[in-house]
């Protein structure tokens, strides 16, 4: 047999492999019947020095290290939304008091979920579909479903990467191409823009520079080149980064993992050095504690968890799935949810200061504009100077200065003050505008920039961390993608690779075009909460009901080398299902009560305005959630009638140190399960004979014959064993 077969590089392998009887008979050479250990008088067969090198004896790609497996974890869970969900998650649903039930639910449902996942990854070391086919076949939809959200999300997270590298390349200017609206020249005469002059520089450089953005969604308006570079440029740097699976992606992860943290802690030490970022920090942290009452709230907080930590995506199984059976996957698991919850405080605090900071300035531009109004008024004796306080000097005029000038004229004028036109001019005011999203990043978070010192530099800065912050997002989701299929269909990783980011590319034009933000938030809103939600559930129900909670906890203890708390035992079996069911049910409740709809840019009048979904993109937001769940039922029907083989009865070859096992256990569904996470099978009665005829001295004994990691049938003691004996 030659050296690079499967048998001779697995033959002293400590792991249980499992092939087909067509894999071991195809592309191997004819066997020296007279060297064989079954021909008496037999010299044993030489062992195999290539077999010795563990690196051959399991061709799965591993982690180099612990720390770069982590860091993958983290890069993958640390995403765009700790920067621009969770602090607006914050600021809406009562400051510091949100914490309490995000922290309460990162613990019920978080990290007992993140465990689970890691944990079924790391035993089985397949991908999403392999898991949970092996888990409960009839449940092998589940791994489907993840790799179709997956891609959904990938379609739609990748334009987000490509609008940040169109921000990065426009940051190396000075000024800032939005910190200023375009001037018209038409003739002898120039003008501010009118839309730019009705929103602001930013909001105008966002919508009109950057997206070119139509009216509706029914308007495509054809292609925006300089997006659709931007996105091929995003295709072509994931593509770059996982084409060679983990050995490429994990030393990215490096880079793409620790940068956006250094660059947090820099952007929070600048912004803490400026004016006005306390008010910020503490407006957001200040506790609104009547808000925990609210169920909203707490529905908010666990939607959060639940995407934080990437949950149901299948990158996190596929991610654990590189790593020895021995790692210590629970600790992995608290590590990285506590990390990722930290990482959205820090991103909130820099949020928070920046933001405090831009509404001091606003705040200050606001009273100098209302004060050029009053003193307008005092000049046209519309108001009467007796009116304003003896102490008040309009040439350093605070806002505490305005804000009682402000009370005085309100109250003497109160029949006709609407029509002075006064703005209150108030910092809560301006700190109480919730932002989030795009929204955050690319006008709020752009506008405060703006009044940075060497503002060029902080941009840079800012947009190569959401690149990076996306990037490693994006390898998890492509992992979660491709691995499950390189595993189960057996594809060269390379060409799944490229044909991937090309078909991904191709769809994804539709978020290039002029109405292709519109896209983006329906892909958002409706291609993975409901269907991933699913998909969580009964990953679960199939372990701890399905599978067996004391079995699961059984194969643990045999693969950490101690048995997790008694608290994971009742999570997994009674509170994460309940608490996720209740979180599927308020979600169905809320799509059903909130009108299906987008914020469309109205161009004349510089304004967001919510319009209605049109008949056909109901539909596809309808199909979006229907195609994510569909491979559920189907996989179950057509394995529940036998519609289609599983493969799940064909008879099948074990190798372990040596000896070969014929294996039928998998014509039968519960010893199927028994199996597969089984770390010594052989415990089962095995319903073969055991008995088989001495053939000499120089023979193997009747006992030995027997293969003692076996689960079923004869063993044979060297894989050197003819095939037709097979």
């Amino acid at each position: 047999m030659p050296k690079n077969s499967k048998v001779t590089q697995r033959e002293h392998s400590n792991e249980p492999v499992t092939e087909s009887v067509a894999d071991l008979l195809a592309g191997e050479e004819p066997m020296d019947y007279k060297r064989s250990v079954l021909n008496m008088g037999a010299a044993p067969p030489a062992k195999n020095k290539d077999a010795e090198n563990p690196a051959e004896i399991d061709d799965r790609p591993a982690w180099n290290n612990k720390l770069q497996y982590i860091l993958a974890q983290i890069g993958y869970s640390v995403g765009l939304g700790n920067v621009w969900r969770f602090p607006y998650l914050c600021q809406k649903n009562g400051g510091g008091a949100y914490l309490v039930p995000y922290f309460i639910l990162l613990l019920v449902i978080g990290i007992p979920l993140f465990f689970l996942e890691l944990a079924v990854g790391q035993r089985i070391r397949r991908g999403s579909i392999g898991v949970w086919n092996y888990i409960c076949p009839r449940l092998g939809g589940i791994g489907f479903a993840s790799c179709i959200v997956c891609f959904f999300v990938g379609l739609y997270y990748n334009v987000i990467i490509g609008w940040s590298i169109f921000y990065f390349f426009k940051s190396f200017q000075s000024p800032l191409p939005w910190s200023e609206c375009p001037l018209i020249t038409s003739g002898n005469v120039t003008i501010v823009e009118p839309e730019c002059e009705k929103s602001s520089a930013t909001t105008y450089f966002w919508y009109r520079d950057a997206l070119n953005i139509s009216n509706n969604i029914n308007d495509g308006g054809g292609l925006n080149w300089k997006m659709t570079l931007c996105l091929l440029t995003a295709w072509f740097i994931v593509g770059l980064c996982t084409i060679k699976g983990i050995q490429s992606s994990g030393k990215v992860m490096y880079f793409s993992s620790l940068f956006p943290y250094v660059v947090l802690v820099c952007f929070l030490i600048r912004s803490l050095l400026l004016r006005g970022s306390i008010d910020g920090i503490l407006h957001m942290f200040t506790p609104k504690l009547e808000k925990m009452m609210e169920t909203q709230v707490w529905r908010e907080a666990a939607t959060q968890v639940f995407f934080a930590l990437g949950l149901g995506f299948g990158g996190v199984i596929a991610f654990s799935s590189y790593n020895k059976k021995d790692n210590n996957c629970h600790f992995d698991a608290a590590l990285v949810a506590f990390i990722n919850f930290f990482t959205s405080i820090l991103a909130t605090l820099v949020v928070f200061a920046v933001l405090g900071f831009k509404a001091n300035v606003m705040n200050e531009k606001c009273v100098i504009t209302n004060s050029e109004k009053i003193i307008g008024y005092l000049n046209s004796d519309v108001l009467s100077h007796d009116l304003i306080p003896p102490h008040i000097n309009f040439s350093h005029l605070t806002a505490s200065d305005y804000a009682e000038m402000y009370g005085v004229i309100k109250t003497v004028k109160e029949d006709h003050f609407k029509e002075l036109g006064l703005d209150t001019c108030q910092l809560e005011d301006e700190l109480n505008k919730s932002v989030q999203g795009t929204g955050l990043a690319f006008i709020a978070f752009t506008e405060a920039m703006t009044h940075f010192p060497a503002s060029p530099f902080w941009s840079v800065l800012f947009f190569l961390m959401l690149i990076n912050l996306g990037l490693g997002s994006m390898m998890g989701t492509m992992e979660g993608i491709m691995s499950p299929i390189v595993d189960t269909f057996k594809v060269r990783k390379e060409f799944l690779t490229i044909s991937c980011v090309l078909i991904a590319f191709s769809i994804g034009l539709i978020f290039v075009q002029r109405s292709g933000n519109y896209f983006v938030t329906m892909f958002d809103d409706y291609s993975a909460t409901l269907p991933l939600t699913i998909v969580v559930i009964l990953e679960n129900i199939s372990v701890s009901w399905v599978y067996g909670t004391k079995k699961f906890m059984q194969e643990l203890t045999e693969m950490l080398g101690f048995t997790p708390y008694s608290y994971y035992y009742y999570t997994w079996k009674y509170i994460s299902p309940l608490a996720m069911s209740i979180l599927l049910v308020t979600s169905i409740i809320q799509l059903g009560i909130t009108p299906p709809g987008y914020n469309a840019w109205i161009k004349d009048t510089a304004v967001e305005q919510f319009v209605i979904f049109p008949g056909w993109a109901l539909g596809v937001t309808i199909a979006l959630i229907v195609v994510g769940i569909l491979p559920i039922p189907i996989i179950f029907i057509i394995r529940h009638f036998h519609l289609v083989s599983d493969g799940s009865n064909t008879l099948s070859v074990s190798y372990k140190r040596g000896r070969m096992m014929k294996d039928i256990s998998n014509l039968d569904d519960h010893d199927e399960t028994r199996f597969i996470l089984s770390k010594v099978p052989s415990e089962t009665p095995s319903p073969m004979p055991t008995h088989r005829s001495y053939n000499g001295p120089d023979s193997i004994s009747p006992m030995e014959m027997t293969a003692a990691n076996g689960r079923y049938g004869v063993g044979y003691l060297s894989a050197g064993t003819p095939e037709s004996e097979l």
